[in-house]
């Protein structure tokens, strides 16, 4: 047994009501996590990287759970975003309220934390699992040494479960088919079904220095993918 109030100490830095977007083929409402290990030059909730934040711009989780309580009936799920959810030891039991009131749960990581996600794959119905790139490339991207061993070792876990799953990667300022080409093909060799290739939103990013890849040169790039080897695929942020 749990008690619910371990869900008290989830620190939250937003709250999206309704969304039709961020868990596919349901009304969801968003929850974000603050804190994350990385930092990611085009990553644009760079206000939720901290793992503290002032009174003003926490969101208790009882206003949370209020919110949801009338919900109920109105929404089919709740996504725990952020940040890095698994970056809190209170996500499980966040997530179990959750399920307690009939949400189904959806899940939005970047896989930092392998064993954290592995202990609460049970109370998720759907993960949207961020990879940035092959895992000896991770480091330039995210800037911390290592990062990409944990991701990818996500993927391996939620590819042996049976939730279902979207892998997404946001393209990076910069990145060509040098770059995407052998992280496509050894993500379709891995068995991902599903993928998701995202335009880059530089005017929301971390570092606002970076200039986005345009949309009609992102749109040509990915004719020349293996994209057909996904069971479903798409390229959002590019009027595809």
């Amino acid at each position: 047994m749990h008690d619910p109030a371990e869900a008290d100490a989830l620190r939250v830095g937003g709250l999206t009501p309704l969304t039709t977007i961020d868990y596919p083929g349901e009304l969801a409402a968003v929850i974000y996590c603050q804190g994350c290990p990385w930092r990611c030059r085009y990553c644009h909730n760079g206000h939720l990287l901290e793992q503290d934040a002032s009174d003003g711009e926490r969101i208790a989780w009882d206003q949370v759970m209020g919110f949801l309580e009338d919900r109920r009936g109105l929404l089919d799920a709740v996504v725990f975003s952020g940040g890095e959810p698994t970056a809190q030891g209170a996500l499980g039991a966040a997530m179990r309220a959750a399920r307690a009131l009939g949400f189904k749960v959806g899940l939005h990581t970047g896989g930092a934390y392998p064993q954290r996600l592995r202990r609460i794959l049970p109370l998720v119905d759907w993960v949207a699992l961020d990879i940035k790139a092959l895992a000896d490339d991770y480091p330039a991207l995210t800037g911390v040494t290592g990062s990409g061993q944990p991701a990818w070792e996500s993927l391996a876990l939620l590819l042996a479960s049976e939730v279902a799953l979207e892998v997404r990667t946001t393209v990076p300022p910069g990145w060509g088919l040098e770059q995407l080409a052998p992280l496509v093909t050894a993500l379709a060799e891995a068995g991902v079904r599903d993928y998701c290739l995202q335009r880059c939103d530089a005017t929301l990013s971390l570092d606002p220095g970076l200039r986005e890849l345009p949309a009609t040169a992102l749109r040509q790039l990915v004719t020349e993918l293996p994209t057909e080897r996904f069971e479903r695929f798409e390229l959002r942020g590019a009027g595809y």
